[in-house]
């Protein structure tokens, strides 16, 4: 079985070594490379081979130099097949929002437990979304605004139903066995989200259908 490639970029020695180690455990996962900095990062990325790089990285905001928000451009740029899954200390809505909207496919806080960061690896390594429970509150927020008002169309109910079930992290093979539905017809589905909510990722279409009142979070 083909290990996922970790790339760890955090700047707290003690955290790093945590985490570090804690995937090494994880027999599906395997951590490549460790950075202090993303300028480290980044460089590390400029030499690297298309074969050698991660599969996805895990990265902090808080870094000296380059922050994690302004990274992910620039990863994505060098590595666009790499997956960002966002690990921090953070829990700013504005840092939520911009993360998503640059390109990370996950935003998960540093208080999360390793069993949910494994998790949200597996998901986002399987096509799905892993956005931290507790940032909810951020991303549904107090806005009510329709979504007529940026030029989106109103979704669909296959399409709203589609996209419950991406909000609860499932991956497009199981969305499609639970709807009866060929995983096809589900990815044709999922363009139309993407296109009608004006969103590039899976977290990024989530977040908006919170904001918008489009979907809602259980009481």
């Amino acid at each position: 079985m083909k290990k996922i490639r970790i790339t760890l970029v955090e700047d707290s020695p003690d955290y790093q070594q945590v985490i570090a180690f804690g995937l090494e455990d994880e027999s599906d996962i395997e951590v490549i490379g460790t950075f202090n900095t993303a300028d480290a990062a980044l460089r590390a990325l400029k030499k690297s081979t298309e074969a050698d790089m991660p599969d996805l990285i895990l990265l902090d905001l808080n870094l000296p130099g380059i922050s994690g928000l302004e990274a992910i451009a620039q990863i994505k740029k060098l590595a666009p097949a790499t997956e960002i899954i966002i690990l921090t200390e953070s829990e700013r809505e504005a840092d939520v929002l911009t993360a998503i909207s640059s390109g990370a496919v996950g935003y998960l806080l540093k208080e999360s437990s390793l069993e949910q960061i494994t998790q949200g690896i597996r998901t986002v390594m399987s096509g799905g979304a892993s956005l931290d429970p507790g940032m909810a509150r951020y991303l549904l927020g107090n806005q009510q605004s329709h979504l007529a008002a940026d030029g989106s169309s109103a979704l669909s109910p296959r399409e709203l139903e589609i996209l419950h079930l991406i909000a609860e992290g499932q991956v497009q093979k199981k969305i499609a066995a639970e709807l009866n539905i060929s995983p096809k017809t589900v990815d044709f589905h999922i363009g139309h989200i993407y296109k009608k909510l004006n969103a590039p990722n899976a977290p990024s279409a989530v977040a908006k259908a919170y904001q918008s009142g489009i979907l809602r979070r259980e009481p």
